[in-house]
């Protein structure tokens, strides 16, 4: 029987050309924190666990972080704090939802005589994430409403597409 052998000929010549393992799609994006400020920063990436905490050398020292997940399912928080504590903290905190990245930067737990007040931050996105915004929050300004101050700040939560690369910059302006 000719047609049976042809059906199995082309049947396996097909599952040849299906991958055995199907590709994941990996999210290219991420934020690189870049220390601008006179002093270290200590960093530490939090989940559902704490990783070890990386040090920003003063005057250019920097983390990179690729798009993490969080096992448990809630976001990722980038803690930066001027001392080797989880105290006094500014946060690069983000959450995956397909092919969205939502992210914000919160003050919540920065007191307000705080070096990365003192100096100031931005966050600015990779060219070719239209409508996704930079944030800035000037040297000296100890309530700056582009950073979350209070939980329910919602205004400070933004949504741009997962490839999206930002570069977070502490001391981005003059004391």
């Amino acid at each position: 029987m000719m047609v049976p052998t042809l059906i199995v000929s082309v049947l396996a010549g097909l599952a040849t050309a299906i991958p055995a393992h199907p590709e994941r799609r990996q999210a290219s994006g991420g934020v690189t924190i870049v220390n601008n400020i006179g002093s270290p920063v200590y960093a530490w990436s939090v989940s559902d666990r704490v990783s070890d905490m990386e040090t920003l050398s003063a005057g250019g020292g920097s983390y990179t972080e690729s798009w993490q997940t969080n096992e448990n399912g809630g976001g990722i928080s980038i803690k930066l704090s001027t001392s080797q504590s989880q105290a006094d903290v500014l946060q690069f905190e983000y959450t995956q939802s397909g092919d969205t990245i939502f992210w914000d930067m919160s003050s919540i737990n920065l007191s307000p005589d705080s070096d990365f007040v003192k100096y100031g931050f931005t966050v600015v996105p990779s060219s070719g994430s239209s409508n996704c915004p930079t944030v800035t929050c000037a040297a000296g300004n100890a309530n700056c409403q582009e950073a979350y101050q209070q939980p329910d700040d919602n205004q400070a939560t933004h949504g741009c597409p997962i490839d999206t690369t930002f570069t977070l910059t502490l001391g981005s302006g003059s004391a």
